[in-house]
C-alpha cells in the first residue's frame, strides 16, 4: 500500500470515465506512486469528489488522500447504514461533520461513530502535485492502467 495515497495499485484511478476524468479534472498527483486522483469541484454540488458517498470502503480509500491534503488534517473514512438496510462511506474531516451530516440525514446513521479506516498523521509530501495533466501524460497514464 502506498504510505501517501493508501493505494495497492498506483493507476486504478480514476474509476468513472478514467480519460475524460484526467483530461477535464485538476489532478491530486500523488508524490509517492504517481496516482492521479480528482480533486476537482463538483459544479452542481459545490464540493469535490471525496464528499461524495462510496459502495465500499476500498473505493472509499482511493480518495481519502484529497480530502487529508484538503482538509490539511487526517480525515475518515465513516460506515454509514441507511434505512432500507444499505451500507454507504463518507469521508468526514472530524466527528462534528459526521454528526452535522446525520442530523441532515435522518434517516442515516454511523452505528460506530468511529472511522473504519484512517491514516495515522497528516503528512505533507514534497513531489505532491495539484494540477491538470498535460495530453502527454495522459496518454502515458492511461497505457500504464
Amino acid at each position: 500500500m502506498c504510505i501517501e495515497c493508501y493505494a495497492d495499485e498506483n493507476r486504478v484511478t480514476p474509476l468513472l470515465n478514467p480519460f475524460d476524468c484526467l483530461q477535464n479534472h485538476t489532478q491530486y498527483i500523488c508524490g509517492t506512486c504517481g496516482r492521479c486522483i480528482c480533486i476537482e469541484h463538483d459544479r452542481k454540488r459545490g464540493v469535490q469528489r471525496w464528499n461524495f458517498p462510496f459502495k465500499s470502503l476500498e473505493i472509499a480509500k482511493l480518495y481519502l488522500r484529497t480530502a487529508d491534503y484538503s482538509m490539511k488534517k487526517t480525515c475518515g473514512i465513516y460506515e454509514i447504514k441507511a434505512e432500507n438496510g444499505r451500507y454507504s462511506y463518507k469521508i468526514f474531516a472530524d466527528i462534528k461533520g459526521l454528526n452535522s451530516y446525520l442530523k441532515r440525514n435522518e434517516g442515516k446513521t454511523c452505528i460506530s461513530m468511529a472511522p473504519v479506516f484512517a491514516s495515522e498523521d497528516y503528512i505533507e509530501y514534497a513531489k505532491t502535485q495539484i494540477r491538470k495533466l498535460t495530453s502527454d501524460e495522459i496518454q502515458k497514464y492511461m497505457s500504464e492502467r
